[in-house]
């Protein structure tokens, strides 16, 4: 088996990975092929924690610009992403890898509250683990929560799998034919560049906790084996070299 760069990650996944090209809602082929990409890491004896986006479903901001109350649309927004784990953990158990999902607002009928030792515990007998509900705080981002569990469980890399996108440009490449793509970035880089990859909070929690973070492409199979082998694909962002 080939050498292993990271042992222990946690995987960010857009609500928006989930449904694919219908944009909303679950899609449920797309869906069984991210399990299945996960399990071909989790045989590889890789530790697998998973942050859910809720995008898919409902957004807080957008309900904010509608005139609800910015924390009651991100509430919302929260529950989103519970669904979204709960699907996910239903598609990776029917293909043989034992789950958890632990949710940052209790509700003990359907997951276990978010604890970190038994999280970590979790990890150590090869059960993968889905962190769903965000930080369980308003006007904190999915990202944010990434880049906080992964800092807690210490994660050896955060892999923020794109729908569709290669890595880091500097700028839309849809848009701009001569965008420039990164191979390398520095946590500042990403801040003072103003790169909407991932907001400045979840960027200046990997900075100050040192977890690097690796964009690319969620749609080709097998992206998520090649990142945690060490392959160099998408756009690898960590600490600056001259620091």
């Amino acid at each position: 088996m080939a050498a292993l760069k990271y042992k222990r990650v946690l995987l960010k996944l857009s609500g928006e990975a989930l449904a694919g090209d219908q944009k909303m809602g679950l899609n449920p082929p797309v869906i069984k092929s991210i399990a299945k990409e996960i399990k071909n890491i989790y045989h590889l004896g890789i530790q697998i924690s998973i942050v859910v986006g809720g995008g898919n479903m409902w957004r807080g901001i957008t309900g904010a610009k509608m005139g609800m109350e910015r924390v009651q649309a991100d509430y919302i927004g929260m529950l989103a992403t519970i669904m979204n784990g709960l699907a996910l953990q239903d598609n990776l158990e029917s293909i043989g890898v034992p789950t958890r999902v632990q949710t940052s607002i209790e509700m003990r009928q359907i997951a276990e509250p978010y604890i970190r030792r038994k999280a970590i515990r979790h990890l150590q007998k090869d059960r993968v683990v889905i962190f769903a509900g965000g930080t369980g705080n308003p006007y904190f981002s999915t990202d944010t929560t990434a880049s906080l569990r992964a800092a807690e469980i210490n994660a050896d890399a955060i892999l923020m799998a794109k729908n569709g996108v290669d890595g880091i440009y500097s700028a839309d490449p849809k848009k701009d034919p001569n965008a420039k793509k990164y191979d390398t970035l520095s946590y500042m880089d990403i801040i003072d560049k103003g790169l909407n990859v991932m907001d400045n909070t979840a960027c200046s929690l990997a900075m100050d906790n040192n977890i690097p973070f690796v964009v690319f492409n969620l749609n080709q199979p097998g992206n998520i084996e090649k990142v945690v082998k060490g392959q160099k694909i998408g756009t690898t962002v960590k600490e600056s070299d001259n620091s």
